[in-house]
C-alpha cells in the first residue's frame, strides 16, 4: 500500500512540474495557444506532441507486461463509440478551457501558488461536478 502511494505521489509530482515547466499553469499562454487569429503562441503544441509521443510509446509498453505493477489487472475502457454525452462533454471541456486558460491537471498543479484564479477554477469545477453527480443520481432515481 504505500509503494502504491508513493509511486502514485511521485508520479503526480512529475505531472505537476512538467505542467510547470512547460507553461501549461499559465493561463495567458494557454490562452495564446488557443488564440489562432491574433497573437498566436504555437509552443504549446510542442508539449502535447511531446507528451502524445512519450504516451503512445510508454502505453505499448506498459500493454506487454502481464498485469500492471498495483492493480490486480489493466482497466482499459471497451467503449469506443463517440456519442452525445461525450461530443457535448467535450465541447464544454474545450470551451471552458479557452476562457478560463486553465483544464483541471494544469489549475491542480497552480493551486500550490495560492493565487486567486486557479482556486475560483477548482472550486468552481469541483462544484460542477457534484451538480453533474446530484443530476445523474436524480436521473437514475
Amino acid at each position: 500500500m504505500i509503494a502504491h502511494l508513493a509511486a502514485s505521489f511521485f508520479c503526480g509530482l512529475l505531472f505537476a512540474l512538467g505542467l510547470g515547466v512547460s507553461g501549461m499553469t499559465q493561463p495567458a499562454k494557454v490562452t495564446a495557444f488557443l488564440d489562432f487569429g491574433g497573437d498566436w503562441n504555437p509552443s504549446l503544441l510542442l508539449v502535447m506532441a511531446g507528451a502524445i509521443g512519450v504516451y503512445s510509446i510508454g502505453y505499448r509498453l506498459v500493454l506487454k507486461r502481464p498485469q500492471p505493477l498495483f492493480p490486480g489487472k489493466f482497466q482499459i475502457p471497451r467503449l469506443r463509440k463517440v456519442d452525445r454525452p461525450l461530443a457535448i462533454g467535450s465541447a464544454v471541456f474545450g470551451v471552458g478551457w479557452g476562457i478560463a486558460g486553465f483544464c483541471p491537471g494544469p489549475a491542480l498543479a497552480s493551486v500550490a501558488s495560492l493565487q486567486r484564479e486557479p482556486l475560483f477554477f477548482v472550486a468552481s469545477m469541483l462544484a460542477g461536478m457534484a451538480v453533474y453527480e446530484g443530476v445523474e443520481r436524480w436521473r437514475r432515481a
